[in-house]
């Protein structure tokens, strides 16, 4: 609970100092307590007992002792067993929660402004998104909202797949096709088709290798065939995104194809700092530090033996773009956990080569691995290839069945837009909810139900609210000017949560790490189920206590409704 640390550290410094201890001694040991029975922030004082030879529970007394008046108006100081407890008094929270009810932002600061470039979603030209591309698509994009609610200069980009040798016997089998119709192309087997030739077709392998050389030259009638491959692809691409409801459009494409002409660039100014070293005919960077399994020296290759430029050469025309042209301060990766070795070695040569100084920040956001049932990764079903608008479209089905079993008297209009919001929605936080760095199981049943930690409860307790507000006079906006009373536990314990909001966005950006947002809504979710039990809203006598919960019950809403907001999820009003 930092905004009770906050308040408690002044009084608690001068405590310290009388017992000669300094910040660094102390300050790193204060935190949110383990037992919510004795306090909500606990100072553990056996570390100090070998400097002041004292039993911890003597130390806590003296630093209780210590403690100036004013703390007495915040909170109640007990010890147990060595440990200091401060439990924040009701007038406190009633205090604060009134505070953040009139705050549009709750709670929330904005940060000095920095341009954070963010690669993320990254498909190949001439194939159907997968799900695979879900993780890198949504975390980046729940990064990139949260980022932008704290008010930073966010671009995101799409670091799409749309050059290199592959495209020779693309553009071959794309001439070959029937009737030369690009509508008519099939993106879940093209790319198989286009493989399946070049491997066994001599010929066709021969034209597609001329055809590479073609569009590297910038042969007219090659460009036409490439961009008519590409701007197909883009419709089937933004389709998704639109379903998905991220922030990715065309005004985001960073393709391979934008760095193809900075490439020999990178390659002249690696030169000029003289870390290029020819290996076996191509040309390497030996970054300090890395060896292969022999204890060798690992190079990352900047060009071929056959003079084509490899992944690193684009990645590093990426830095000395993105440093250069767009300005950035911070640049994050959102690939997956596999790149982690690459990105580490890509970044260190950009900064040994100068591209980037060392006042920016490059940091490689991996993520695991979407797992079936079978604990293997999750990737076709019955043999054909699970396509990521596929399992869209499965899972707004689904949601539209269990709204029929627990809502048939819905309008066929207002279900089938719930549908959507929880179909995605269930799907998004299934994702976000986990730990990036671990695989996850992709369960139908759980991802869609409406008990747990998934998105379904989550927008269930937001649409229990606003059916709250549809059975009286009241509105909504009515309540963001009316003082908040913490009186019993329900009430103390939702507030606490409410008030934690700023603190789980900040945790969440200095992490990367989305489910720490998601993991802070299910509590408060459940902190609301508490509640809504056992504090009646509507009933009670008493008017300043019904506005007081109603004030509460609206601030919860708004908590989630953003809170969601922030990791890509609508919140339905009905559900």
């Amino acid at each position: 609970m930092r905004e009770l640390i906050n308040e408690i550290v002044p009084s608690l410094s001068v405590a310290m100092e009388k017992l000669e201890l300094n910040h660094d001694q102390w300050a790193y040991l204060l935190g949110n307590s383990t037992d919510k029975v004795h306090g909500d922030i606990t100072l553990p004082c056996h570390t100090f007992s070998k400097i002041l030879r004292k039993s911890p529970n003597d130390i806590a007394i003296e630093i209780a002792n210590n403690l100036g008046s004013e703390l007495s108006e915040i909170s109640d100081i007990n010890i147990v067993n060595g440990f200091l407890n401060f439990k924040a008094k009701n007038s406190w929270i009633s205090e604060k929660i009134s505070s953040l009810n009139s705050d549009p932002r709750l709670g929330v600061e904005l940060e000095n402004s920095k341009t954070i470039v963010i690669d993320y979603s990254s498909p190949n030209i001439a194939k159907r998104m997968h799900v695979g591309h879900l993780r890198s698509t949504v975390i980046g994009d729940a990064l990139s909202r949260i980022l932008l609610f704290k008010g930073h200069n966010v671009v995101g980009e799409n670091h799409i797949g749309d050059w290199g040798t592959p495209f020779g016997m693309l553009i071959e089998h794309f001439i070959e096709c029937d009737n030369n119709n690009v509508g008519e192309i099939d993106l879940s087997t093209f790319y198989k088709e286009a493989r399946y030739k070049f491997d066994n077709i001599d010929d066709f392998a021969l034209r597609s290798r001329q055809r590479v050389v073609k569009l590297q030259s910038r042969d007219p009638e090659t460009i036409d065939l490439w961009q008519n491959l590409v701007d197909y692809s883009l419709v089937h691409f933004n389709s998704v995104y639109q379903m998905l409801g991220v922030l990715l459009d065309d005004d985001n494409l960073a393709g391979e194809s934008m760095f193809e002409e900075l490439l020999p660039e990178v390659v002249k100014r690696l030169e000029t700092k003289n870390l290029i070293v020819e290996s076996e005919g191509a040309l390497v960077v030996f970054p300090d530090g890395w060896y292969n399994r022999e204890n060798e020296p690992l190079p990352l290759i900047v060009r071929k033996g056959d003079g084509g430029y490899n992944y690193a050469t684009t990645d590093l025309a990426c830095i000395i773009n993105r440093v250069e042209s767009i300005g950035c301060n911070e640049m994050l990766y959102v690939v997956g956990a596999e790149q982690s070795q690459h990105f580490s070695m890509v970044f260190q040569v950009a900064k040994d080569a100068e591209f980037m100084g060392e006042e920016i920040k490059a940091v490689h956001v991996p993520f695991g691995l979407v797992m079936g049932s079978d604990g293997k990764k999750l990737a076709s079903r019955e043999g054909k290839a699970i396509t990521l608008k596929e399992l869209l479209e499965e899972s707004v089905t689904r949601a539209e069945k269990l709204i029929l079993e627990k809502n048939p008297s819905m309008p066929d209009s207002d279900r089938s837009k719930v549908s959507r919001m929880i179909g995605i929605g269930a799907i998004k936080y299934a994702d976000l909810s986990i730990d990036r760095n671990k695989n996850y199981v992709f369960d139908w049943n759980k991802m869609l139900s409406f008990d747990g930690n998934t998105a379904p409860y989550l927008q269930y307790a937001h649409a229990r609210i606003c059916s709250i507000f549809r059975r009286t006079s009241i509105s909504r906006e009515s309540t963001i000017d009316s003082e908040i009373l913490v009186v019993n536990d329900f009430e103390k314990s939702l507030s606490k949560s409410i008030i934690g909001f700023s603190e789980s966005i900040d945790e969440t950006i200095n992490s990367y790490s989305p489910h720490r947002l998601a993991v802070y809504l299910h509590h408060l979710a459940q902190d609301f189920a508490s509640f809504y039990e056992n504090c009646p809203v509507l009933v009670s006598d008493n008017e300043n206590t019904m506005n007081s919960r109603l004030a509460l019950c609206n601030l919860t809403a708004r908590t989630l409704n953003t809170g969601l907001g922030l990791l890509g999820i609508e919140t339905p009003e009905n559900m």
